[in-house]
């Protein structure tokens, strides 16, 4: 089985945008959906749009020099440690 950085999607209340992609990264969304099904990861087949937010997620998370500016932004700013939640 193949180990992928993408797990179980949560069902989660979407803000919806519109975005256009370069068909070579809708391919791989598309190959990434198909292979995350097979994997059994999924009970349904799972439409490529919805990979894009998790893996937004999993970059942002993994990302350190962002995690470090977001910690620098909020401590330059009183109170917004406390509203970032």
């Amino acid at each position: 089985m193949t180990k992928l950085k993408l797990g179980p999607l949560e069902d989660d209340k979407p803000v919806k945008l519109t975005i256009e992609l370069p068909a070579a990264i809708f391919r791989d969304l598309k190959s990434y959906a198909e292979i995350l099904t097979r994997n059994g990861d999924a009970t349904v087949p799972i439409e490529p749009a919805k990979l894009i937010a998790p893996m937004i997620e999993r970059f942002m998370a993994t990302d350190r020099a962002f995690a470090k500016a977001r910690r620098s932004a909020a401590q330059s700013v009183p109170g917004a440690a406390e509203r970032s939640g």
